[in-house]
This record gives structure tokens, C-alpha cells and sequence, in this order.
């Protein structure tokens, strides 16, 4: 792996960093954070993406005609490394961003990617994503969610699971049935479903956290216009692998790295006071050992994210590699975020909003949060599979040789 930037990409490193250095507010980080209260913080992530549209940082690994950049891989990189380094809130509409424009951009028809696209890049329509169902998260294909032809439009029925930020949402990507005899992965379609319509309903999950970011949402005779199809009838489980395929890039784990290795150095950092035993904690071998671990882990996370922006650079396209990658940062940040509330003794436990709290109550919260890592785009347990079968080449259970 090269690990030098050429002047050009150095430059677009500044100008990124002058840019964020100025748009986000005085004290950032610092003395200025975002909302507790987990409605306003939403809106002030909308906020902050409709700036990254009016700075023209949205999207800016868009095709120049869909209005973004065209930005080089590398390009993406640099920009989520600086969005991390910088502590930039998080988009809310990443689902509009990366997954359905860009499903929309290979599958859509002209009219829907004019209709569609401009208002997803300047953050005027927020997107869910309407795939996962009770019984049909990892196994997605058994999805049971029906979508039936009556004149004009096709009406749903059925219930999604999961839909993060569907309270706020214009707009979502579902993945309906709509030939109940054909084989799981033969009888769905994919659809624009408008989430003002009439007989949906969203009920946000209170998660461990106390947040509300996922929801459940159910259908009930709701109807969607024919033209909301994306691509053909019953090849909508073709199209969600293509949205899919965009979940999770390796600009994204870099982008973790770089937020989990600031987490780190916050721990470090309050370790230095903390003590235990009558000791400072930062003195005791065995924590000092597991600090290095934590280290050690997190650069080797880096250096797989640098690994596959090299294949992504010489033509190579994502592969079943790329489950390595998920797999190893969810239990390596699942490990760091245990070890800081062990290590920091009972003031660790303390939660945002307790005066008391060690570092504003961020490591219990990361803590929790964490849980999620090893569930959502796909559990651990099916990364393992499609390691073990599609880059090991082992015989799936029940296929021995």
C-alpha cells in the first residue's frame, strides 16, 4: 500500500478542513455540543446536512450529472476522515444519500431520478429504509410484506422492522412480495414509498439508550402509484443488493476508526485522574495492557480500511472481503467500549446529564450503543457464513462433500 497523497489530494484535505473549521460552531467539541434532547438533535443534524449541500459537500461521490463531485475513492476518504477528526455531526439522511440515490442512479427510471435526487442531495426529503420484518432481518429474503396490483397502484400490506429515523422521514426504500408463489428470492419487488401515505403507521423502539432512533412501521392498505416501482416487477431482490452493496464502504470504517481511536484518547485521557485500589488507574499493568490491545486493534482496523481502498484503486470491485472488515471493528469497538466502563470504576457508569458523570457520560452510552454493532448490516453470525463459504470456500451446512 502507497500511504502518501498526491499535492492534489493534500489540497482537497485543506480545503475540507478550512471548510469544516469555519462551517461548524465556535467551541465544537469543546463547549458546544450537540442537542441532548433527541429531537432537536435530529433536527440539528438535518440542519447541518442541508449546510453540507449549500457548502457543496453533499454527495459529493455523485456523478457530476446527478449534481456531485465525482469524487475519487480516495476523495471519500479524506472527507469522512476529516468529518471524523473534525467531530461533525452525523447525517441523518444517509439512507437517501447512499442507498437509495444510488440505487436509483443504477435501477431508477429518468423521471424518478429527477424527481428524487436533487431533493436528497440538498436534504429536503429524509429516506428510511423499509426492508428488515420481525422474522426476516438477516434472513431478508423471507420477507413477507405484500405488494398487490389493483389498477393503477399496488397495494401494501405487512409490517417493517427497524426503520431508523422513520419518524422523520418523506420518503422510503421497500422491499415488498409481490408473487407469493415464486421462490423467496424471485417474488419481490422494490419500491419509493411515500411515508405520508395514508395507512402507514410508525412507532418508534425505545432502545437500552433510551433514544428512539429505530421504529417499527406497518402498512395497511396503503397504496402506492405503479410508477414508485424501481426496475422490473419481482426483481426487487437484484435491486436491494445493489443497496446493500453500499451500506457499509471502507470510507465508513475509517470514518469509525478515526471516532473510536478520539474515544480512546477521552479515556486515556480521564484515566489519568481515575483510581482504584488506591492507585491511579493508568498505573495498573493489567489496564495498561488492555489499552495497548485497544490500540493495537484500532490500527489494525485502519490498515484494513487502507487495504481495501488499495483493491478499490487498482479496479478491483467489493467483494465477501469486505464481511472481514465489518466482523472485526463491531467486536473490536464492542471490546473497547466494555473495557472503558470496567476500567474507569463506579463513576464510569454515570449517564449523560448527571453532574458526576466521567466525560459528560459518553463511555456508558457508547457502551450501550455498541451492543448494536454485531446486529445491524447484517449480525456476525451471517458475516462468519459469508466469510466461511464465499472467501474460504467452505460447503455451506448440510452440503459436506
Amino acid at each position: 500500500m502507497d500511504f502518501n497523497y498526491s499535492p492534489e489530494e493534500q489540497a482537497f484535505r485543506s480545503e475540507v478542513r478550512a471548510w469544516l473549521a469555519d462551517a461548524l460552531p465556535e467551541g465544537w467539541g469543546r463547549t458546544v455540543f450537540e442537542p441532548e434532547d433527541e429531537e432537536e438533535r435530529a433536527q440539528f443534524r438535518i440542519s447541518w446536512e442541508r449546510k453540507l449541500f449549500e457548502g457543496g459537500w453533499s454527495g459529493i461521490s455523485w456523478p457530476q450529472k446527478y449534481g456531485g463531485r465525482g469524487a475519487t475513492l480516495i476523495e471519500q476518504g479524506i472527507f469522512a476522515e476529516e468529518c471524523a477528526r473534525a467531530q461533525a455531526p452525523e447525517g441523518i439522511n444517509v439512507i437517501g444519500r447512499n442507498l437509495a440515490a444510488t440505487t436509483l442512479m443504477h435501477h431508477g427510471t429518468e423521471e424518478q431520478r429527477e424527481r428524487y435526487l436533487p431533493k436528497i442531495l440538498a436534504a429536503e426529503e429524509i429516506w428510511c429504509q423499509c426492508f428488515s420484518e420481525p422474522n426476516a432481518g438477516s434472513d431478508l429474503a423471507s420477507s413477507r410484506c405484500r405488494a398487490e396490483a389493483d389498477g393503477d397502484d399496488f397495494v401494501i400490506n405487512g409490517q417493517k422492522i427497524w426503520t431508523s429515523y422513520a419518524q422523520y422521514s418523506h420518503l422510503g426504500i421497500l422491499l415488498a412480495r409481490t408473487d407469493q408463489d415464486a421462490p423467496k428470492h424471485k417474488g419481490l419487488s422494490f419500491f419509493v414509498v411515500d411515508m405520508d401515505s395514508p395507512g402507514i403507521s410508525v412507532r418508534p423502539l425505545t432502545q437500552i439508550t433510551g433514544e428512539q432512533e429505530f421504529n417499527e412501521t406497518f402498512f395497511e392498505d396503503v397504496r402506492i402509484p405503479k410508477a414508485n416501482l424501481v426496475g422490473d416487477l419481482n426483481d426487487g431482490w437484484r435491486i436491494a443488493m445493489t443497496t446493500l452493496s453500499y451500506e457499509r464502504g471502507a470510507e465508513d470504517a475509517l470514518a469509525r476508526q478515526i471516532r473510536f481511536k478520539q474515544e480512546l484518547d477521552l479515556l486515556i485521557e480521564n484515566l489519568q485522574d481515575a483510581r482504584q485500589g488506591g492507585q491511579k488507574s493508568i498505573d495498573d499493568p493489567a489496564i495498561r495492557q488492555r489499552l495497548a490491545q485497544s490500540i493495537v486493534d484500532l490500527e489494525l482496523m485502519r490498515m484494513n480500511c487502507l487495504r481495501e481502498f488499495s483493491k478499490a484503486i487498482k479496479g478491483e470491485k467489493p467483494g465477501p472481503e469486505s464481511s472481514l472488515m465489518k466482523l472485526y471493528w463491531s467486536h473490536v469497538a464492542q471490546e473497547m467500549f466494555d473495557m472503558s466502563i470496567e476500567v474507569l470504576g463506579p463513576e464510569g457508569l454515570l449517564m449523560q446529564g448527571d453532574s458526576d458523570a466521567v466525560a459528560r457520560g459518553r463511555f456508558p452510552l457508547s457502551c450501550m450503543q455498541s451492543r448494536a454493532f454485531t446486529i445491524y448490516s447484517g449480525t456476525s453470525e451471517i458475516q462468519r457464513n459469508i466469510i466461511s463459504e464465499r472467501v474460504l470456500g467452505l460447503p455451506k451446512e448440510g452440503k459436506r462433500a
